[in-house]
């Protein structure tokens, strides 16, 4: 995999959105499961973390 097989975007006061080949591993290096788009939480706020729950609107969060 190289780094062309990958994007990632901050979305204006939203989260990260990831795309294409990567592997997702949690502090404890296990893979997490995902599709080749996900969106990682960046506000802090969610509860689905690492991905998004949408919280970010209801904090009002800028980013």
């Amino acid at each position: 995999m190289c780094a062309e097989d990958m994007e990632i975007q901050a979305s204006k006061n939203g989260p990260y959105i990831v795309k294409g080949e990567f592997v997702l591993v949690d502090g404890e290096n296990k893979e997490i499961e995902h599709q080749n788009t996900v969106y990682l939480c960046r506000c802090g706020g969610s509860q689905k973390k690492p991905f998004c729950d949408g919280t970010h609107r209801k904090i009002s969060f800028q980013g």
